[in-house]
């Protein structure tokens, strides 16, 4: 069975870390402090949102300030209750068809909760198939300009799903959910590299051939790894070893100093400085505030901020301040492959506007 929803309501469904849900909501009412908010407790890191502004409005103000939390979002034009393992019953109508755009590219997401008799794909494949007949839009799976999303949750009150359509800049993120995926690199060092990877496609972080990085508490070389499958040249600093995979690489200069101690004796001029160290995030802020005479003009800089359980907001806001005495331009956000922490992206110069696709 599906209802449908009257196009003067705004539903969408938001996407956050389970642990950083309560922060995405507190961004949601900052920008609609009318929206009604329902967890829901069987999708973790989901809610439910009926808005008073369109999701077409809040997304192009996330699209020029994207939230930190909240890193997903998708909207909700279709409403069904399914039977159990049925597809049939799951399919787009003639308005949901006619509003999709033939001569770009598409995607269908689908995001399964609970204990169904279903497959990500099949859906994927089933709803691609209508739109193929119907419409005839290109299908990529990988970068779209549209997209299909679908949500299924299954309770014990039955099997709810929600369709929607988008252009794929307008969700935060061309990934379902928001969720990036790798593959593991057979030479991968360390579960860091994924976070420094979905940070460069995130912020669109400029890593020109020859260009010179500093990698902050580099040990045991995962982000060094990843600077030098970018044509980087990297000083690596940290007290411990490298791992034995990357000492033999003339792209890497390692010194084995703390980072205070390679910036009063040694710091030359860079391109990119990189900070994923284990510290207070406020004396890693002050830190890289110290670093940013040496970044060379419009150079860019990365860290990652560790949160404490408690007064997470008033640490981040702590940290955003020391920082902005140094960059004018200071992004945030809390990244799939974060766990307490965020990642700041930070710039010495003001780029072009910015256009988030994440």
């Amino acid at each position: 069975m599906s209802r449908f929803l009257p196009p003067a309501t705004h539903l969408w469904l938001g996407s956050a870390d389970p642990d950083f849900l309560d922060l995405a909501r507190r961004e949601i009412a900052a920008a609609d402090p009318e929206a009604v908010l329902q967890p829901l407790p069987e999708a973790p890191g989901l809610v439910w949102v009926c808005s008073q502004r369109s999701f077409a409005d809040l997304a192009q103000v996330w699209q020029a300030n994207p939230p930190i939390f909240l890193r997903h979002i998708c909207p909700i034009q279709r409403e069904f209750w399914l039977d159990e393992g049925s597809l049939t019953q799951l399919c787009l109508d003639e308005e949901l068809l006619a509003a999709i755009d033939p001569a770009l590219s598409f995607s269908v997401q689908t995001r399964l909760f609970g204990k169904l008799n279903v497959k990500p794909f099949q859906v994927n494949a089933a709803l691609a198939a209508q739109v193929a007949a119907a419409v005839g839009a290109p299908l990529q799976v990988k970068d779209p300009q549209q997209v299909i999303s679908a949500v299924i949750l299954a309770n014990l009150t039955g099997i709810r799903a929600w369709l929607g359509l988008s252009r794929a800049a307008q969700n935060l993120s061309t990934w379902a959910g928001g969720i990036h995926r790798f593959r593991r690199d057979p030479g991968q060092i360390s579960r860091s590299e994924f976070k420094l990877l979905e940070a460069i496609q995130v912020f669109r972080i400029p890593l020109h051939p020859g260009g010179q990085a500093l990698d902050l508490g580099a040990a045991p070389g995962g982000w060094s790894r990843i600077l030098r499958l970018h044509g980087q040249q990297v000083t690596a600093v940290d007290p411990a070893e490298l791992d034995e995979r990357l000492r033999s690489d003339a792209g890497i200069c390692h010194y084995r100093l703390s980072a205070q101690t390679y910036l009063a004796r040694c710091a030359g001029r860079f391109h990119l400085i990189l900070n994923d160290m284990r510290m207070d995030g406020r004396a890693s802020a002050h830190l890289m505030a110290a670093f940013a005479p040496h970044l060379e003009p419009q150079g860019a800089a990365v860290m990652t901020l560790k949160l404490p359980h408690q007064h997470r907001l008033r640490v981040l806001r702590q940290t955003l301040d020391i920082l902005g005495s140094a960059f004018p331009v200071v992004r945030a956000r809390h990244l799939f492959h974060n766990r307490s922490e965020v990642t700041l992206y930070l710039q010495k110069e003001i780029p072009a506007p910015y256009s988030s696709t994440t």
